[in-house]
């Protein structure tokens, strides 16, 4: 056998050997499940009892059928975030305001923070729900990650301060989530554990599934991204029939598409 008839061989060996870091897979093409009408400036999300959560007019509804809770404060200016993770207590951030309200399932406010008036001072730009009564925080101030205990009125910091600005954020009640300005993912657990996550590709608008799934929307095409346990990565595009994606949502299977007039709702497995 020839020496070139060895390197053939031993290339051949080292692509069949080791799987491809990368993999762009064929599209898959989404039928709708369901449609429903709405009238919103805002979609948030929904929770496991079927209702849904809008914005019209800055002002919060919760909505399932011929039931309307809603909840308004003109004082405190724009809604900034919502959160629905707990859909017992609810959280409405306000950064104007650099406050927080927390309200009931039936939208009732149980409390309200204005991070102001805190004994440490707190500027925060980003929020959601944790654990043990408490809240994720990003405190511009010390440029850290914390957690404040709203029946306590407590705060701690857990992360070492942050080196770049955030450009996306996300939370679930032990992790929080974060892509810095050059696209970097990193997440922080609650005992302040940082871990770096890689690179995020570009994108336009992203939701964060788990520290190696997410969702993401570039050019107002959907990709839903999986890195595999041997570091392996698999991109595949999502074909649905909205042609404007400016919001989306995904929880227990569903993949809702949010437009001014209604949202599109679509059955989808993910591994």
């Amino acid at each position: 056998m020839s020496i070139k008839q060895h390197k053939i061989l031993f290339l051949l060996f080292i692509v069949c050997t080791f799987p491809p870091v990368f993999a762009q897979n064929q599209k898959k093409i989404q039928v709708p499940d369901s449609h429903v009408v709405i009238d919103a400036d805002e979609f948030s999300g929904y929770d496991s009892f079927g209702f849904s959560y809008l914005i019209k007019n800055n002002v919060f509804r919760k909505i399932k059928g011929s039931e309307t809770f809603e909840y308004k404060n003109v004082s405190l200016g724009k809604i900034t975030k919502t959160d629905i993770l707990n859909p017992l207590k609810i959280v409405l951030f306000y950064e104007d305001f650099n406050s927080v309200v927390l309200l009931d399932n039936q939208l009732n406010k149980v409390t309200e923070i204005n991070f102001s008036q805190n004994n440490v001072p707190i500027v925060v730009t980003a929020i959601g729900m944790s654990t043990q009564n408490q809240l994720w925080i990003y405190n511009t101030l010390n440029q850290q990650i914390g957690l404040f205990d709203y029946l306590k009125n407590d705060y701690k910091t857990v992360s070492t301060p942050l080196t770049e600005n955030i450009k996306f954020y996300q939370t679930d009640f032990n992790t929080f989530y974060w892509i810095d300005e050059k696209n970097n993912w990193f997440s922080c657990d609650i005992f302040g554990k940082t871990t770096s996550l890689g690179k995020i590709p570009d994108y336009d608008k992203i939701l964060i599934l788990s520290s190696k799934q997410y969702l993401f929307t570039k050019d107002n095409l959907l990709f839903f991204k999986d890195i595999h346990n041997d570091g392996s990565e698999t991109v595949s595009e999502i074909a649905v029939a909205e042609k404007s994606l400016n919001k989306f949502y995904y929880k227990d299977q569903i993949l809702s598409i949010f437009t001014a007039k209604e949202i599109t709702n679509y059955k989808i497995v993910i591994p």
